[in-house]
């Protein structure tokens, strides 16, 4: 068991200095809080990953969208350019 790279018996070691400082009856609810934010934590985390998802594929796309586009702009403007060149000058 390495949690953080803390292994099993720095943990025990870390438990028995927190239950001297802290008592029995306080460690229970110390270790209840710290659950909820490394849960809190974790959901943060997931929550800034699937946004980040969301922004890259949204770039990804518009890149694509604007790959598709700009060969067709090309034709279009080297059309102009032709019949643009090929009409009689005044």
């Amino acid at each position: 068991m390495n949690i953080f790279g803390i292994g099993l018996p720095e943990m025990a070691v870390i438990f028995v200095v927190a239950l001297l400082v802290f008592g029995p009856k306080k460690l229970p609810e110390i270790g209840r809080s710290l659950g909820k934010a490394i849960r809190g934590f974790q959901e943060a985390s997931n929550e800034f990953q699937t946004e980040f998802k969301r922004e890259a594929e949204q770039i990804e796309q518009a890149v694509k969208t604007t790959a598709e586009i700009e060969p067709k702009q090309i034709e279009a403007a080297e059309l102009e350019h032709d019949t643009a060149s090929s009409s009689p000058k005044s």
